[in-house]
């Protein structure tokens, strides 16, 4: 009896990426349940996040979404790109800014382009350095930052 090869992953390899490649993620528009489930499973319920009177009285005029939220969202965005899936090892860390607020009915998607790349000291494994920006419908970065993610190489399990 043989045994079927395994399929090869979806994603990308180490050896895959080039300095410089970029992608951009499908949009999607942030809805009140978003905000009340990020509020739930966070526990911030901040009236900055949840009281629209309160919230109308600050510098932003209105209820804004929580900025971890923000990030929360741009990492499933970007996840459906499929260039990690089956690829990618480990998220080893990131620098995040928040630049501008987001709003119930703001529409966001991902841009990302690959700042660096790096072989790592054990074969079969390399780092990727992604420059990452969350953009809304009005083509304003309202978040970005750097994502450091581990990946295979092709031929390495």
């Amino acid at each position: 009896m043989s045994v079927a090869a395994e399929p090869r992953p979806v994603g990308k390899f180490f050896d895959e990426f080039d300095l410089g490649q970029e992608w951009t993620s499908p949009a999607r528009t942030i809805t009140e349940a978003d905000l009340m489930m990020f509020a739930g499973i966070s526990g911030d319920f901040n009236p900055l996040h949840t009281d629209e009177e309160y919230a109308k009285k600050t510098t932003f005029g209105g209820r804004i979404f929580h900025g971890p939220g923000v990030f929360a969202i741009a990492t499933g965005l970007e996840s459906r790109l499929g260039i990690k899936e089956g690829t990618a090892i480990a998220f080893l860390g990131m620098t995040w800014n928040l630049k501008g607020a987001v709003r119930i009915g703001d529409t966001i998607h991902v841009h990302q382009k690959v700042a660096q790349l790096r072989p790592t000291t054990k074969p079969g494994r390399g780092i990727v350095t992604f420059d990452v920006s969350v953009v809304n419908q009005l083509d304003e970065i309202v978040h970005d930052g750097q994502w450091v993610v581990m990946f295979k190489c092709e031929g390495f399990q």
